[in-house]
C-alpha cells in the first residue's frame, strides 16, 4: 500500500495544478473548479490501481471532474441561476498555479464558448493530442480540431483588439 500511496502522492503533486487550471478554464469558476478537481482526485485515489495504469491519468482526472460537474448540473438544472459564474483572472490562486498566464488572456479565454474553452484547456494547457482530447470530451477528433481552430481565431481577434486599446 505504501507504494500505491507514494505513486498517487507524486501524481497529485505533479498534476494538481494542471488539472485545476484545465477544469478552471473549462468551467469558468474557481470555487466550482476546486470542488470538481478535489472530487476527481478523491475518486482517482479510490481507483488508483486503474487510474494509475491509465495512459493519461491527468486526462482521467479532468474528464472525471467535468463529468461530476455535468452530473451536479443535471441534478439542479431546474434551479434559477442568479448570476453567471465569474473568474478572477488575476486572483492569487490562479497566479500561484500559473504565473505565466496573463490576466487578459484568461479574460479572453472566459469569453469563449464552453466547449471551445475545454478544447483549448485540454490541447494547450494539458498538452493532450487531438485523439486524446476527443476521447476525454467524448467527441470526434475533427470536432476537436474545429473547436480549437475557432477558439484560436477568436483569441487572436480579442487579443488584437486589446492590444489596440492598450496602445491608444
Amino acid at each position: 500500500m505504501d507504494h500505491q500511496r507514494l505513486a498517487f502522492a507524486e501524481f497529485y503533486d505533479r498534476f494538481k495544478d494542471e488539472c485545476f487550471f484545465t477544469v478552471l478554464v473549462s468551467v469558468g469558476d474557481q470555487d466550482t473548479a476546486q470542488e470538481l478537481v478535489a472530487e476527481a482526485f478523491a475518486r482517482a485515489w479510490a481507483s488508483w490501481r486503474k487510474v494509475g495504469a491509465h495512459p493519461a491519468p491527468q486526462a482521467w482526472v479532468v474528464r472525471t471532474a467535468l463529468n461530476v460537474g455535468i452530473s451536479r448540473w443535471r441534478r439542479r438544472h431546474r434551479e434559477v441561476i442568479v448570476a453567471e459564474p465569474t473568474i478572477l483572472a488575476g486572483s492569487t490562486m490562479v497566479t500561484q498555479a500559473f504565473t505565466g498566464i496573463d490576466p487578459f488572456i484568461m479574460a479572453a479565454l472566459m469569453r469563449l464558448p464552453g466547449r471551445q474553452r475545454q478544447v483549448v484547456a485540454l490541447r494547450v494547457f494539458l498538452d493532450l493530442d487531438t485523439a486524446r482530447a476527443a476521447d476525454v470530451l467524448g467527441i470526434a477528433p475533427g470536432t476537436v480540431q474545429s473547436h480549437l481552430g475557432r477558439a484560436m481565431a477568436s483569441l487572436r481577434v480579442d487579443l488584437k483588439e486589446l492590444q489596440k486599446e492598450c496602445l491608444s
